[in-house]
């Protein structure tokens, strides 16, 4: 049978561990509490750093640049 929607990828989360500096830490704790006084949801920093990341990777163009041409290379 074929589908229009194609099977979905796996979305296993997959854990990395980092060590931050204790002032990134502490950056990294004010930004929970503001977001959480903007949104009005309290979330600890290591549920937005995900999120936070995506974005910071999805706004770099030249990295999305560098990664199209780095699994051309590879043929991916």
């Amino acid at each position: 049978m074929s589908l229009r929607l194609a099977q979905l990828p796996d979305r296993t989360p997959v854990r990395i561990s980092v060590s931050v500096e204790p002032e990134l830490a502490s950056a990294l704790r004010d930004y929970a509490e503001i977001y959480g006084a903007t949104y009005g949801m309290l979330e600890k920093p290591e549920t937005l750093i995900p999120a936070m990341l995506e974005n910071f990777l999805g706004s770099d163009a030249g990295f999305k640049r560098a990664r199209r041409a780095l699994h051309a290379n590879k043929g991916d």
